[in-house]
Formats: structure tokens, sequence, C-alpha cells
């Protein structure tokens, strides 16, 4: 009898080591090149943080005259003056207005936008598609275009120098963005659940508390997030709106350190402009993880 065929698998073939070098030696070159360019990029970006952390530390003279990173003579008056305030304002005064904005702003968004989305995304009416295209078009529009009639309506009902014109829009689903994520959320959403809820007695009101939203929970953060960092950071709207120094906000009370004479203390303003970074931060890092799932999730379908 003759023996049992056996399989004979191919050995698996390494290159040789000569051949191994030569592929390094070339893509050697294209590595170090391609690093050396991260970095280079890197440097740029980082750059202007580092060189206004040191600023911080500067008088004006130094920060005007150098562009050295790190300060010769560091002194952390500019902090310490900031406890003095501003025009005998204090500083807390302009932190407390913009966090005042800032979270009455997120309200609106979260309240409104939500409420908003649910009606598009759960409710069929007559005309829906043609208004959710038309709150779509107003993305197109400038910011910029709409201030000047949105001043003319705020002082004919004599609301300037309040906080009204701020954040009325707010609380009235202006913000097409918004609304759009929280409807593109929601339409992920299996209609079984509001079916079920449905059978159960509950309303369209019920079914929007008690099931939309603890579902939506990213899509809210995220819009929390951005409004929060927006408010706070608003320059334009205060500055048109807000006639009055113990109304102003960070954005504005920074204005503040350049006197009528046009001369600028910008130690004291870099100053301040890191120390107001750091409640945006803080909110940032709090809720990153949020951001961070309701981006990953809300282009997938239930």
């Amino acid at each position: 009898m003759s023996a049992p065929a056996t399989d004979i698998k191919p050995a698996h073939i390494k290159p040789a080591p000569s051949a191994r070098a030569g592929a390094l030696r070339r893509r050697l070159p294209g590595s170090v090149a391609w690093h050396i360019g991260s970095l280079l990029v890197l440097a740029v970006i980082l750059y202007p943080v580092i060189w206004v952390v040191g600023g911080s530390f500067k008088n004006s003279e130094d920060i005007i005259g150098s562009l050295d990173l790190f300060p010769g003579d560091p002194s952390v008056s500019n902090y310490t003056s900031l406890a003095d305030g501003i025009a005998d304002i204090s500083i807390s005064t302009f932190f407390l207005n913009s966090l005042f904005l800032a979270v009455g702003s997120v309200i609106g968004i979260v309240v409104s936008c939500s409420l908003t989305a649910y009606a598009f995304a759960r409710i069929r009416f007559a005309g829906r598609n043609l208004l959710f295209t038309l709150m779509i078009g107003t993305l197109l529009l400038p910011y910029h275009v709409l201030l000047i009639p949105q001043y003319v309506l705020f002082r004919n009902m004599e609301m300037i120098n309040t906080y009204t014109p701020l954040l009325l829009g707010k609380y009235l689903a202006t913000e097409a963005f918004f609304v759009f994520l929280m409807v593109q959320f929601m339409r992920n959403l299996p209609k079984e659940l509001d079916e079920a809820a449905r059978l159960d007695g509950c309303g369209h009101l019920r079914i929007y508390w008690s099931i939309m939203l603890p579902l939506c929970r990213p899509a809210l953060i995220t819009s929390a997030i951005f409004t929060f960092i927006n408010a706070w950071n608003d320059f334009m709207g205060p500055l048109i709106y807000l006639n009055e120094p113990d109304k102003y906000t960070v954005s504005l009370g920074l204005k503040m350190f350049v006197d009528q004479e046009g001369i600028a203390n910008y130690g004291g303003m870099i100053a301040m402009s890191l120390v107001a970074l750091l409640p945006v931060l803080a909110f940032f890092l709090a809720f990153q993880r949020y951001l961070i799932d309701g981006m990953a999730t809300s282009g997938l379908k239930g």
C-alpha cells in the first residue's frame, strides 16, 4: 500500500534582511519629513497660545516691544490688579452678567428648540416640510444682515440696555441649526416608542417629556455646550444693546482696558482673557463625553 498523501503547506517566505533594510531606508526620508512638518505646524499653532500665557506675566511695554515667549521679569501684577476692578466696577460683575446670559441662553435653546424639533420630527401637520425647509433656509442669512432690523424693532419696544434682546430669540427657537440637529436625532428614534406610549394613554407632551428628552440627551447637551460657548464669547450683541458698564459682559469688560485716549492695558487685558476661559473650559470638559456621543449617533438610524 502507498503511504497516505500529506498536505504540504508552503512556508512563509520572509524577505531577506537586506531587502527589509532597503525598504526601511526608502521610507525613512518621507517619514522624517512628515514628522518635521508636523512639528512645525504644531509650533505655529502653539506659539500664540504660549505667548498669550507668557504675556499675562509681562507689563504692557514688554508685550508690545517683544515677541519672546517667556517674560524676562515675570510678575503677577496683571492678575492681582483684576481684584481692583475696572472703572470702579468689580470683575465679578462682568462674570455674573455673562453667566446669567449664558445659562439663560442654554435653558431657552434646550427647551424651545427641542419642542420645535419634536413637532417637526413626530407630529404630522399641513405644511410641515415647507416650514422646515424655510427654517433651514434661514441658516443662509448672515448674522449681520439681521442686526439693523432687530435693533430697530427692540428700540421701538424700548428694550435697549436690557438683556431681553439677547435672550428673547433663544426662547423662540430662532437657532435653526440646533432645531435641525434635534430633528435629525429624533427622527432616528423608533416610532414604536410613540405608539406604545399612546396605547398607555400618553399625549404628545408626556411623550416629549418622558421619552424624547431622555433619549435625546446627547443632542441636548451638544446644543447646550455650543450655546454656552457662543453666549459667553458674544461681543457684537452686548455691544449693540447694552449701554451701562454695570451690565457689561466679560467680552465688553475687556474693551474697558482701553481708556478714552486709546491707551491700552494689554497685560490686564490678556490676564482677564485667560481667566475668562476657565468657565468655558470647565463647562466643556464636564460635558465633552456627551458632545462626542451626540456627534457619533446623530447620523445613525435607530
